[in-house]
């Protein structure tokens, strides 16, 4: 979950959080049903009442929008796909799925599981409407939740990749050709396409004077031609790495310091001027105790430097995850994404022979694309 992230908990295991646009989109949305929408269906409430109502809708919302996205997650769970997070924010939510689906048929009931959960929430507080008849504010709630939850389930089922709609017609093209990368790149040009189209769509509407929903439309358009861009640069990223393995990338000089060594002679003697970032702990023997990253200096308030010791901030070998020569690059950037850490320690046989940081596959990449190694 990124660093910036509000934790909210944890629900089936999955950690979810909101991002801090969505307190944005709460007023919003808020300020939308309070000042527009609740008062042109429902007549003479007192200006509270609104927005009470307005802001318990909103929050009904965003709960349908972690149920989409819930549903999305259950099925990936199914499938054995490790799921990371979800996160609510300006545009709704987001389940951040680690892996790409292992089939065509696990890309489909991923994708639709949650559209479905959408259109059972719609037709859940459609059916609500008929007890809550005499309960005007509670009738009102509902009957938006019923057209909003039907509005988003229909809207993901737009065939443009990343949406919903765009993921099940990569299925589709996925079954078709057999071939994962081909499916993708069509789908994302599709996606790009609808994108461009909402981008215009929105503009024209800013032209002929409906400012708030086209520049509203307008920017989901901006925002899924960059997520469609981004699939397109995560796919190129895939190519370059295909069939690459760590012993290629990585490199070959780790850098060891003994255990007693402070925080201070670390950075003056082997980070500044030197641009190392991470460094194996060392005991007696020359024994690996550990790892110590600059993210772990970091933690530690300078004016403790001169007493703080390598050995006090390491992450103990014990806990460190670390890869072959042997290992794809593709699957030691997950093994990274999934601890959240920047490098692996490279072992073989017992014996440390190498460091893989993100900076050495980044630095292979461009090396590769600069060769014109993949056509």
């Amino acid at each position: 979950m990124n660093r910036n992230t509000i934790p909210l908990g944890r629900i089936l295991g999955i950690p979810v959080g909101l991002d801090p646009s969505w307190f944005l989109a709460f007023i919003l949305i808020t300020w939308m049903l309070a000042s527009s929408y609740f008062p042109a269906e429902f007549k003479n409430w007192p200006v509270a009442q609104y927005w009470i109502v307005g802001g318990v809708t909103a929050v009904l919302f965003f709960a349908s929008v972690l149920l989409h996205e819930l549903g999305h997650s259950l099925v990936a769970h199914r499938y054995k796909i490790p799921v990371k997070s979800i996160a609510l924010f300006i545009f709704g939510g987001v389940a951040q799925i680690e892996d790409e689906p292992p089939s065509a048929v696990s890309e489909f009931w991923v994708a639709i599981s949650g559209p479905l959960v959408s259109f059972a929430l719609a037709g859940m507080y459609f059916l609500l409407e008929i007890p809550f008849s005499d309960f005007v504010p509670a009738l009102a709630a509902v009957r938006y939740l019923a057209f909003i939850n039907g509005s988003l389930a229909l809207f993901n089922l737009i065939p443009g990749f990343p949406l919903d709609g765009g993921r099940i017609f990569r299925a589709f093209l996925w079954s078709v050709t057999k071939s994962l990368r081909r499916a993708t790149l069509v789908a994302v040009g599709v996606g790009r396409l609808i994108a461009f189209g909402f981008i215009l769509f929105g503009v024209w509407q800013v032209l002929i004077g409906n400012l708030g929903n086209g520049l509203w439309i307008a920017f989901i358009g901006w925002f899924l031609e960059n997520a469609a861009v981004g699939q397109a640069q995560q796919q190129a990223l895939q190519d370059l790495l295909a069939g690459q393995v760590v012993y290629q990338a990585m490199r070959h000089d780790c850098p060891t310091i003994p255990e007693g060594l402070t925080l201070q002679e670390l950075v003056d003697q082997h980070i500044l001027g030197r641009g190392r970032r991470c460094f194996v702990v060392t005991g007696e023997n020359n024994q690996i105790k550990g790892l110590a990253t600059l993210h772990h200096i970091q933690q530690v308030p300078k004016s403790d430097w001169a007493t703080t010791t390598a050995s006090s901030i390491m992450m103990p070998t014990e806990k460190i995850r670390s890869v072959s020569p042997t290992t794809g690059l593709r699957v030691a950037l997950k093994e990274m994404d999934r601890d959240g850490v920047n490098q692996l320690p490279v072992i073989e046989d017992g014996v440390l022979v190498g460091m893989l940081t993100r900076e050495d596959v980044i630095s292979f990449v461009r090396t590769r694309r600069e060769l014109g190694s993949v056509i």
